[in-house]
């Protein structure tokens, strides 16, 4: 008899949980079986607010294949446990959005739920894009919906089994995702609690610059700690530590700047924020990028001396001083391969090269964001500002591990840089991550 108690038990409570589950993820209430009235046309205004927001949520990056239509979809986001493939924002009928209705569109936004129902991966960042209010849902649709249709059928995700099943889906969900809108802050001015939104909602700046749990769960739509973004193997770095970023003494111009045009004197975006660039912030209004500067510095603070991502100096952090082969091998290398741009002594070119002296990025701790430069060089992204910007060759085809290492050394040892040697076996691990 106890048994059979205890057995109706557990499936009672299975049945609760899987009750709980459905409801959770399902019932939210939003109505798309009825057809929404048939309204004129949207005015020009409409359509130049979705364009606008369309380019604040960088949604052209992640929605555009490389070499495809734009926003026709095909382009894979890779995440530990397979590859995501971006689906089709054109108003085609078949592959896109061409039987979406507006109710459609703001439930996968605000809900991350298809025009099917079911739930989407979150490689889609809906724990932000959940912030948007229905005003702006409804421009981006119309904006969408007034672009030239392209059938570009979807290309199924490789996620391993059992991750991508919507059962999977729900449970991630239930522990990680909550339908939610932007909140303005008391106390704040409607300039801060604007940048707030734009960087915790269309900008979704915590998708990469959070870190993440075992599970691919990102920390709050305001954490800004920074971390490893798995699959492009870039760091992003915290936002809010003075230490990573500078962001505390930079001035609001500055900051308004770089994300403008790329580059704010010695400093320029590269990897992933690049594309950031590109596709989105160089695009935005003044007032908006001094809102998002202004919401940016004010979280800017200084960290702890114990818990410093930037690397103390070899004798402060009790380790070895450069090796005497390791010091002339990597002088040598930055003769010959980089001088001629960043300087004999790393002093860089103001609107050109930035300069390693003193150059944050050189002194970090994580060594993850200067091999993978090396390795595969970049270019800052092109915009208004800079139309033309320098870069930087790769040269994974002409230096070995040991060479890589041997010049980042030497750049972490020189012009008042003081951090730890870099060893083959980072450089190794980095390049071999990539597949190379």
């Amino acid at each position: 008899m106890n048994k059979r108690l205890t057995g109706f038990g557990s499936l009672a409570l299975g049945l609760l949980m899987c009750t709980g589950l459905i409801w959770e993820n399902f019932a939210d209430a939003v109505d798309v079986s009825t057809p929404p009235p048939v309204a004129a046309a949207p005015s020009a205004e409409t359509l130049a607010q979705g364009r606008y927001l369309i380019q604040a949520g960088n949604c052209i990056a992640c929605h555009t294949a490389r070499g495809g239509a734009p926003l026709a979809g095909g382009r894979g986001i890779e995440t530990p446990f397979g590859t995501v493939y971006s689906s089709n924002l054109t108003p085609d009928p078949e592959t896109g959005l061409g039987e979406w209705n507006a109710a459609h569109f703001w439930r996968a936004l605000h809900h991350g739920r298809s025009r099917d129902g079911r739930l989407l991966t979150p490689a889609f960042p809906y724990n932000h894009t959940t912030l948007i209010p229905r005003s702006d849902a409804d421009a981006i649709f119309a904006w969408l919906k007034s672009q030239p249709p392209v059938r570009q059928p979807p290309q199924p995700n490789t996620l391993q089994w059992p991750l991508g099943t919507q059962p999977a889906l729900a449970v991630w969900r239930s522990l990680y995702f909550k339908v939610g809108t932007f909140q303005a802050q008391a106390g704040q001015s409607a300039e801060w609690n604007r940048g707030a939104y734009l960087v915790q909602g269309l900008g979704h700046c915590a998708a990469c610059h959070s870190p993440r749990n075992a599970l691919g769960a990102s920390g709050a739509v305001d954490n800004l700690t920074g971390g490893l973004m798995a699959g492009v193997n870039w760091t992003a770095p915290s936002l809010v530590d003075n230490a990573q970023t500078g962001l505390a003494q930079a001035s609001l111009e500055e900051i308004q700047t770089l994300l403008q045009t790329g580059q704010s004197g010695h400093h320029h975006t590269s990897g992933p924020m690049a594309e950031v660039v590109q596709y989105s912030t160089q695009y935005l209004s003044a007032p908006d990028l001094r809102a998002m500067a202004l919401y940016l510095k004010s979280q800017a603070r200084p960290s702890p001396i114990s818990a410093s991502p930037v690397a103390a100096s070899p004798a402060q952090a009790g380790q070895r001083v450069v090796r005497t082969e390791v010091a002339r091998r990597g002088a040598q290398i930055y003769e010959q391969h980089c001088a001629q741009c960043h300087g004999d002594q790393g002093q860089g070119v103001p609107g050109a090269y930035p300069a390693l002296a003193g150059h944050r990025a050189v002194r970090q701790s994580d060594t993850t964001n200067l091999v993978q430069t090396v390795l595969y060089g970049g270019y800052p992204p092109a915009t208004a500002g800079n139309p033309r910007p320098f870069g930087m060759p790769p040269y994974i085809l002409t230096l070995d591990d040991k060479d890589i290492a041997a010049v980042l050394t030497h750049l972490r040892s020189q012009w008042g840089n003081q951090a730890p040697e870099v060893t083959p076996l980072e450089v190794n691990r980095i390049r071999a991550s990539q597949g190379s």
